[in-house]
């Protein structure tokens, strides 16, 4: 379990008027202990830790709860503090008893240390994770996917196996997580225009985007790492590993049991199931996170092309007169409107029409269409005897062995007229049909029943029986029962 005595109220920290600041505190630690900011070591002692909190504390803001549910959401001891150490301390405590950190006291010098747990580092990781400003490579994974296969396939080291598995999996997550950002950066586009209504900074969004994150990830996406470009390569290292010789493949199948014996199943091989499931993942990735994404980005390109003609539209519009002149011609009389219609079209005398330019005019060449003979020999359309008795044969077979679900539920239901249950060994068989139906009568308990109220109900005997038609078959009792309706 998860939710056990150590982490029964793990998320207990991320509510109240404090989430923000506990969010930013544990972000801060996480930088200090294992990025490029790290500069105390593995663990930390309490003014260490108070000093990076009170740092994080300055940064984030308190979030406003609403009076009415204060006094429910708002977690029993969260008030003012009179100092940021004594916030800071407070958030400690907290994050303790529920189980993001944890504190360690040396027996020797009888010093406590502060670090974090294992479930409270992995937690703490997708606050970092998603910071725009942290640079991520997120489009070599199909590359390194065929690498570490080609390392494994020469050099039989199953580590780079174990690498092209995981490797393989983060391809569907970019994947996703692209989507994702080009679902969200629509519905932000569309947020923005309808909150500001500014067409240059919609503009400029659209192609900061575009030229940031389009031009150096989805490009390369698209091309040089394309799971099209690649898959072919990838199936093939996969069979080549297939053929390799059987003591090859023993050493290698050996040597994963060992490094993974919680995912042996009996009777399965550990080294087709991973080879298996890297090329499903390609597959999936090419047919139908490759569409998806494609998709997705003409989505949010149309969905941007339109919000930016409409908002040019109505700008070009703000500054035409036109309508505030019919507005006020319309409540003028209609001998004032005359005049001054009069003298506008005096104005206008000046114009002068011309000719076209005979430059400008170009003739296009008709296109012509294209005849098609479709009348057909009437010799071309006969079948000869032999060819029709195949097919008609071919016909009679193809329909002797169906059986459709219809069939076996009326020959079901009819076995059940005379009684309220039967026994499968005691299903009447007059001809072919009862025959097929009968051996499939175990069918009608799947979800095909269409009805609300009755359903066929199958319990096995776990007794074996034989007749004439099966030497041994599993025998079943088979009931029509009523569900009552709950409403």
């Amino acid at each position: 379990m998860f939710f056990d005595d150590q982490r029964q109220h793990f998320f207990k920290p991320l509510i109240g008027k404090y989430r923000e600041v506990v969010v930013q505190c544990l972000r801060l630690l996480y930088q200090r202990l294992y990025t490029d900011l790290r500069d105390y070591g593995y663990s930390l002692n309490r003014d260490q830790l108070m000093d990076i909190f009170q740092e994080a504390i300055a940064r984030a803001p308190v979030l406003d709860i609403d009076v009415e549910s204060e006094a429910e959401s708002e977690p029993a001891g969260e008030g003012r503090f009179k100092s940021q150490r004594e916030l800071a301390t407070f958030i400690l405590n907290r994050l303790i008893e529920a189980g993001w950190l944890e504190k360690q006291v040396d027996d020797a010098t009888l010093q406590s240390t502060f670090g974090f747990s294992r479930a409270g580092r992995l937690f703490t990781q997708p606050f970092v994770e998603t910071d725009s400003t942290r640079v991520r490579t997120r489009h070599r994974n199909t590359r390194n996917t065929r690498n570490s296969l080609q390392a494994f396939c020469d050099s039989g080291e199953v580590h780079d196996l174990l690498d092209a598995y995981e490797c393989s999996e983060r391809i569907i997550s970019d994947f996703t997580d692209i989507i994702a950002e080009l679902e969200e950066r629509k519905r932000q586009l569309v947020r923005e225009v309808e909150a500001r209504q500014l067409v240059q900074q919609a503009s400029d969004q659209f192609f900061e985007f575009m030229e940031k994150r389009f031009q150096p990830d989805l490009s390369v996406r698209l091309s040089a790492d394309s799971v099209e470009k690649y898959r072919d390569e990838i199936a093939e290292l996969v069979r080549k590993i297939r053929r390799k010789r059987k003591e090859w493949k023993a050493q290698a199948e050996f040597r994963l049991r060992e490094l993974m014996p919680e995912h042996v199943v009996e009777g399965q091989s550990l080294l087709w199931n991973l080879l298996d499931t890297i090329d499903a993942r390609l597959r999936n990735a090419s047919e139908v996170m490759l569409p998806a994404l494609r998709k997705a980005l003409h989505s949010f390109t149309q969905r941007a092309d339109i919000i930016i003609r409409q908002l040019s539209y109505l700008a070009v519009q703000q500054h035409s007169d036109v309508l505030d002149i019919c507005k006020a011609l319309s409540k003028l009389p209609a001998d004032e409107q005359a005049s001054r219609l009069q003298a506008a079209g005096d104005q206008l005398l000046s114009l002068q029409a011309g000719f076209v330019d005979p430059a400008q005019v170009r003739l296009h060449t008709p296109r012509q269409s294209r005849l098609i003979t479709s009348v057909f020999d009437d010799d071309d359309l006969g079948f000869d005897v032999d060819a029709r008795k195949e097919l008609y044969v071919q016909q009679l077979l193809d329909q002797a062995f169906m059986v459709s679900d219809t069939t076996v539920r009326n020959y079901v239901r009819e076995a059940l007229t005379a009684v309220g249950q039967v026994d499968t060994r005691h299903l009447p068989v007059q001809n072919a049909r009862d025959l097929l139906a009968a051996a499939h009568a175990i069918e009608v308990a799947s979800d095909s029943n269409l009805s609300s109220e009755l359903r066929f109900e199958v319990t096995p005997n776990g007794e074996v029986a034989s007749n004439d038609y099966f030497q041994r078959f599993d025998t079943f009792t088979i009931k029509l029962v009523s569900e009552e309706r709950s409403d």
